[in-house]
């Protein structure tokens, strides 16, 4: 289930239709995050560093990462897929960041979606698929969805 078509939740070891994450041609860059690694903002941006190979100019804060996932420029690609898994376990007890992170995520993938894509393709340029336990993927699903509509209404 997804909050929006770029970004959807799925329980560890759940499935994603493939059609909703490849385009039909081009070159695609996928991205492994580990949830469990992000304890605290800097983890979170080391996380993104390291599996996206930010360039070495990025700022290390919220705002550097939202400029770097809206342009990708270094990762020549037609589409990307960022995969975080253990998503539940991201910056636990800080609830103000997780929310800045969840923002973050769906404003680039909102981004991307407005940015002309390849021939044939009808797809987000990049979609964010997020796996948890399944017990929670309703809970990190609202959050979505609260942290998605504050984004449209500001």
């Amino acid at each position: 289930m997804h909050t929006v078509p770029w970004v959807h939740v799925v329980p560890e070891q759940g499935a994603v239709p493939v059609d909703l994450l490849l385009p039909v041609t081009g070159r695609t860059y996928a991205a492994r995050l580990n949830g469990r690694q992000m304890h605290d903002p800097d983890a979170v941006f080391q996380e993104f560093y390291d599996e996206l190979r930010l360039p070495d100019y990025f700022g290390w804060n919220w705002e550097a990462l939202s400029d770097c996932l809206r342009d990708l420029k270094w990762l020549p690609a037609d589409r990307y897929v960022l995969i975080v898994e253990a998503a539940d376990e991201m910056l636990p007890g800080d609830a103000a960041g997780r929310q800045l992170l969840l923002r973050t995520l769906l404003r680039a993938a909102r981004h991307w979606s407005y940015t002309q894509q390849p021939e044939g393709s009808d797809r987000a340029g990049l979609v964010v698929v997020m796996s948890c336990d399944a017990a929670v993927v309703p809970d990190l699903q609202e959050q979505l969805r609260s942290c998605w509509e504050d984004t449209v209404s500001s």
